[in-house]
């Protein structure tokens, strides 16, 4: 059985029922609690449970997102990052706020709890969080315009017995133009539902002579030690 706690929030599960059973009412006994029953909503998270699987989405927070910064009512976006896009810390245009801009930065990386295709883009623009400029804010909002008319995407874990693990990762090779580092990506199935993603720039500099499988074990040794 799994247990997890958040301030006066839990949730457990398991696959004995018995088990989930004894340890609801040694749990009452000991603190005045309220069965909510099937889990339906947790700090942000909205669960819906049916017969062929469970789906995972943040529509509601993505809604609240873009209300935030006044991003409801605009044109949505094809994806989240233009193809081509290079930012740098000088970036273009004029200083920005940078409270305001780290408070986007924030609400998107939140939603990547449920939203691998966004990460990239979040990893990005966080990068330029201590001096920000219009550049850098053009492309935080270009990710709010994706949300706008991705809202309620999410993820469904089907309750298939399929659990073959598959991995893909891939690399911008060098694309940095300031420090000649790599953006490395990597995203592993069971069955046909992701269940651990990650984007961030490499800790090595790139050199002509590095293999990509070196990359692919760098990227299995942060899923599993990182």
């Amino acid at each position: 059985m799994f247990v997890c706690l958040y301030v006066d929030d839990i949730l457990f599960t398991g696959d004995d029922p018995t088990m989930i059973q004894d340890f609801k009412q040694s749990m009452v006994k000991e603190f005045e609690m309220t069965d909510l029953c099937l889990m339906a909503y947790f700090l942000g998270l909205e669960v819906k449970q049916c017969s062929d699987g469970i789906f995972i989405s943040q529509t509601k927070y993505a809604t609240e997102v873009l209300k935030k910064f006044a991003m409801e009512d605009c044109c949505p976006a094809d994806n989240p990052v233009k193809y081509g896009t290079k930012l740098t810390k000088e970036g273009e245009g004029d200083l920005v706020n940078p409270s305001y801009y780290k408070s986007i930065v924030g609400c998107l990386r939140y939603l990547t709890c449920t939203r691998p295709d966004i990460l990239y883009g979040v990893g990005l623009i966080s990068r330029y969080m201590e001096k920000p400029r219009s550049s850098h804010l053009k492309t935080a909002k270009r990710i709010l315009r994706f949300v706008k008319g991705t809202a309620s995407y999410g993820l469904f874990y089907s309750s298939s017995q399929n659990l073959e693990i598959t991995g893909y990762s891939n690399s911008d090779w060098a694309e940095s133009l300031e420090d000649r580092k790599s953006t490395t990506g990597f995203v592993f199935f069971m069955g046909e539902t992701a269940f651990t993603w990650t984007s961030k720039n490499n800790l090595l500099l790139h050199y002509p002579h590095v293999k990509q499988n070196t990359l692919l074990l760098h990227c299995v040794c942060v899923m599993q030690y990182g």
